[in-house]
């Protein structure tokens, strides 16, 4: 690498981190801003650092309300929900891409084209399944309707078209089930997918605020972004909590994304390149 080409390559890491800190800020500002008392965020000059750290404000929030049974709902909510919404996209994806039947590609086109139909359209059909099965202010109607998403099911079908056939056939060969196919050789092969609709879904269905609003009726079972929602009162906000109850909801999204991110741009990229 020549001196031009080094300089080049310092530029381009001097403006990723540059970029990387300004869509950072807004976090930072907000985890910072959740160790300041109240009287400090209105301050004028305004100031990053906090001058006095406490920790009221999150024994506060913690202390509001039934805000642990919120974050508990919702992390039901979202870990049952990625689990589900993996298992069916992954089978899914496999089945559009190595097994050969009549209309496939008709089913895939039609499942491409119902990602260009938005959720509000949907809602009332969705809402009426819901109620004749019983399924309304429960937490099982927030799970059970985005379980299957074109999205997943597109990604994953892109990955798995470039996984050899040649694996697949030998193994039927030697006699191996359908099932172990799946479960022995596919799935280890598709961890990168995985977690990258893992990463999704985790992902929507921890901030989802519009369908929970839809079917949740009972304040016991409502989302921690329902209660994010309703902590803004009327006519006073208390930020200090809020900030507080908000940095606590940033926590799982973060977590979730730190254990499969050494997979997550490999499921992105594999898909796009090929296929």
């Amino acid at each position: 690498m020549n001196n031009k080409q080094s300089k080049f390559l310092v530029i381009q890491h001097i403006i990723v981190f540059l970029l990387a800190i300004f869509c950072l800020f807004p976090v930072i500002w907000v985890l910072l801003s959740s160790f300041k008392p109240q009287s400090e965020l209105f301050k004028i000059p305004m100031t990053f650092f906090p001058k006095n750290w406490s920790f009221s404000n999150y024994v506060a929030a913690l202390s509001y309300g039934s805000f642990t049974r919120y974050f508990s709902n919702t992390l039901f909510v979202a870990v049952v929900a990625t689990v589900i919404t993996v298992l069916i996209n992954i089978m899914s994806g496999y089945a559009l891409a190595k097994y050969i039947f009549p209309g496939r590609n008709l089913i895939f086109t039609i499942m491409i084209g119902t990602l260009m139909i938005p959720l509000q359209v949907i809602m009332i059909p969705i809402f009426l399944q819901l109620k004749r099965f019983g399924m309304l202010n429960s937490l099982w109607g927030i799970i059970i309707p985005p379980a299957a998403t074109p999205t997943g099911i597109f990604l994953a079908r892109q990955y798995m078209v470039n996984l050899p056939n040649s694996m697949i056939e030998s193994a039927r060969i030697d006699g191996a089930k359908e099932f172990f196919i799946f479960t022995n050789i596919i799935i280890p092969l598709s961890k990168p997918i995985i977690a990258t609709i893992a990463i999704f879904s985790f992902m929507w269905r921890w901030n989802d605020y519009l369908w929970p609003l839809i079917v949740i009726t009972d304040n016991d079972k409502q989302t921690l972004q329902q209660a994010l929602a309703n902590f803004v009162g009327q006519l006073q906000i208390n930020w200090s909590s809020l900030l507080a109850m908000t940095t606590i909801s940033i926590i799982p999204v973060i977590v979730v994304f730190l254990i499969f991110q050494k997979y997550f741009m490999s499921g992105i990229t594999t898909g796009a390149v090929k296929g």
